[in-house]
């Protein structure tokens, strides 16, 4: 049973808490870096629908999204080691964060994957065509005509994803990572006032989450400025709109 409830103690938890932070910012930065490169490496195949890959990356996909992050995390963590133990790598000393970091990274590629191919399928084929047509190659037509377009369709997936995997790096604790959950629960074991703990881990994670938010829709906006210019009506056809609507 803890002892009597004091929120003195949540302005005191805060600062020991974020002590810690760097740690939950390792695991997320690393994870999304890899994750990115995961997803686009996981979307190409589907998207060209090249034979075998193309299937092993919807299985991976659809096994990925339909597992919970925890099951994956004590997966790879007793499981990697086994399956490496045959060839000869021994990963029994290895640092648990690398283990988290591999969990979440293989969870987010799976993420982006279906990011980035409903995004590119979301341009319009025939931009593609036209731009054959101007002498552009498959490439230059995929970097300059599809790629920009995707990546405003994609950004706020990739924002909401992200925030995903921040909020579960929190499960990061349950294999031994001291990061600030982990840290949380030291607290609570050498102090009994597990509420104030968690109220004060809840305030931390909600102000990184709106500082996140702000700055995604910060860029967010940045993304779509060109694409605002380009549709904006010319002085002459907005005139002719303001006729019609004042006859």
């Amino acid at each position: 049973m803890g002892k009597a409830f004091d929120i003195s103690l949540v302005l005191d938890f805060i600062p020991e808490l974020l002590r810690y932070l760097h740690i939950t910012l390792i695991v997320l930065g690393g994870s999304i870096v890899l994750g990115l490169v995961g997803g686009v490496l996981l979307a190409v195949p589907r998207l060209y629908r090249i034979p075998v890959l193309s299937q092993l990356a919807t299985l991976y996909v659809s096994f990925m999204r339909g597992t919970p992050i925890l099951i994956k995390l004590f997966l790879v963590y007793y499981g990697l080691p086994e399956l490496l133990k045959p060839i000869g790598i021994d990963l029994s000393r290895t640092d648990p964060l690398v283990f988290v970091i591999v969990t979440y990274a293989l969870s987010d590629a799976a993420s982006f994957a279906e990011i980035f191919r409903g995004a590119v399928r979301s341009v319009d084929k025939g931009q593609t065509e036209a731009a054959y047509a101007a002498g552009m190659t498959t490439f230059q037509s995929f970097r300059r005509i599809v790629v920009p377009q995707a990546l405003i369709v994609a950004f706020p997936n990739m924002a909401n994803t992200l925030i995903g995997s921040l909020k579960d790096t929190s499960l990061a604790f349950s294999i031994g990572v001291m990061d600030m959950v982990g840290r949380g629960q030291t607290l609570i074991s050498a102090t009994s006032h597990a509420l104030e703990v968690y109220i004060s881990l809840s305030v931390v994670y909600y102000v990184i989450v709106i500082v996140l938010e702000k700055g995604f829709a910060l860029a967010e906006r940045r993304l779509q400025r060109h694409e605002r210019k380009s549709t904006m009506p010319k002085p002459a056809v907005r005139a002719e709109r303001l006729k019609r609507i004042a006859g």
